[in-house]
Parts: structure tokens; C-alpha cells; sequence
């Protein structure tokens, strides 16, 4: 079946740009577009799409506000922050209420379409120079103290977070571990689970911010 994609964005232009590079490719469809945060909240519930690109600065509800109702009601439904702002507000803010991935809109458009099919698997995707704002800002954080959660992690299960901290996709996690696609969907399940985090972006924070992982 084709990955549904829902855009959220103000401008119509990019929305039709994103929609025509959308429609070339076989295994996804724009099942509806959105110039708000209001809008989108509606069209959900009509549409139900798996995916969604969501703009940050929209009149109105803007994407931030959007994206943490639509993962409460909704939390299967992955959402990818494209926006032109590289701020560090927005990518903390928006990872906390529930995005999978944050894209620039400089992004290649392969980069795009790659982003929608990592989300519908249930992996997550950031801009390089926002995941760089992401480890160094976090590397210079203090320490948190670490809970009972995080010490419940198996060692296999930190084997494969390690390897979510470095970008490393599901398929790429299992081909090093020498274990199935299936298998490491339930260790990064267990994962979110344990940390108490809604998404693998948040999983990434977490383990960071509890020196859970060995930055190279």
C-alpha cells in the first residue's frame, strides 16, 4: 500500500512543489494539504495519513502546538518538521512533542522523499546541520541522573541504541547486530518503553543527556 502523506504549510507553492516530487514516486500518495495547524488537525481525521510534513511558523496554531495534539490523538501517525528555521528552540520543542525528524527546507528533495519512507517504518530523520546542533548542544548539557529505566536496558538493547544515536536505520542496526528487521523493532520498542520517551528522536535525547551511549 502507498505511505498517505498529509502537507502542513502556509505557502502554496511549496506545497505543490512537495506534492509533484510526492507524486513521481510509486509508493506514496498526498492525500491532502494544509495551510495551518487548524486545518491539519481536521484533514487528520478525514484523511489519515501516515506520514506528515509539518511547517513550524504558520498563522494561527503554528506546527509546534499542531504536532503535540495530533501525536496525543494520534501517535501512530509520524511527523517530520520541514522548515527553513535551524533555531534550537524549534528542534527541541518539536522533538518533545512528538516529530520523528526535522528537515530544512534547503534539504535535497531525495533527501525528502527518504525522510517520508524512514518515518513510515518507524524511524526518524534529522537535517545534518540540525543533528549536529543536537549533539553539541546536548554533549555540553549536564549530566541528568540516571533512573531506574535506563539501567534496565539489556545489553543488546544498548547495542542498538548506540547505533540509533549514530543515524543508523533499522535495517542497517539489524545487518551490524547480525539480527532480523523484526527483532530490532522490538528491542527499539522495549527502548521507548523503558526510557519513558514517545519517539526514537527522543530516545536519541535521552541517552545523550544520560551518557546512556559513547559518543564517537
Amino acid at each position: 500500500m502507498s505511505i498517505r502523506v498529509l502537507l502542513v504549510d502556509d505557502h502554496a507553492v511549496l506545497r505543490d512543489g512537495l506534492s509533484n516530487i510526492i507524486s513521481l514516486e510509486d509508493d506514496m500518495e498526498v492525500v491532502g494539504e494544509a495551510k495551518s495547524g487548524i486545518e491539519a488537525l481536521q484533514l487528520v481525521e478525514q484523511v489519515h495519513p501516515d506520514v506528515i510534513l509539518m511547517d513550524i511558523n504558520m498563522p494561527g496554531m503554528n506546527g509546534v502546538e499542531a504536532i503535540r495534539r495530533i501525536h496525543a490523538q494520534h501517535p501512530g501517525i509520524a511527523i517530520i518538521v520541514l522548515t527553513m528555521y535551524d533555531r534550537d528552540e524549534y528542534l527541541y520543542e518539536s522533538i518533545r512533542a512528538g516529530a520523528t525528524g526535522y528537515l530544512l527546507k534547503d534539504a535535497p528533495s531525495g533527501d525528502v522523499i527518504a525522510a517520508i519512507r524512514s518515518a513510515s517504518r518507524g524511524e526518524s530523520t534529522l537535517h545534518p546541520v540540525m543533528a549536529r546542533k543536537l549533539l553539541d548542544n546536548l554533549t555540553g548539557e549536564k549530566r541528568g541522573e540516571r533512573g531506574s529505566s535506563d539501567e534496565n536496558l539489556t545489553p543488546r538493547e544498548l547495542d542498538v541504541l548506540q547505533l540509533m544515536v549514530k543515524g543508523h536505520s533499522n535495517k542497517e542496526i539489524a545487518e551490524q547486530l547480525f539480527i532480523s528487521d523484526k527483532t530490532v523493532k522490538i528491542h527499539v520498542s522495549n527502548i521507548l518503553k523503558k526510557l519513558g520517551v514517545k519517539s526514537r528522536s527522543q530516545a536519541i535525547i535521552y541517552a545523550i543527556q544520560h551518557e546512556l551511549v559513547v559518543l564517537e
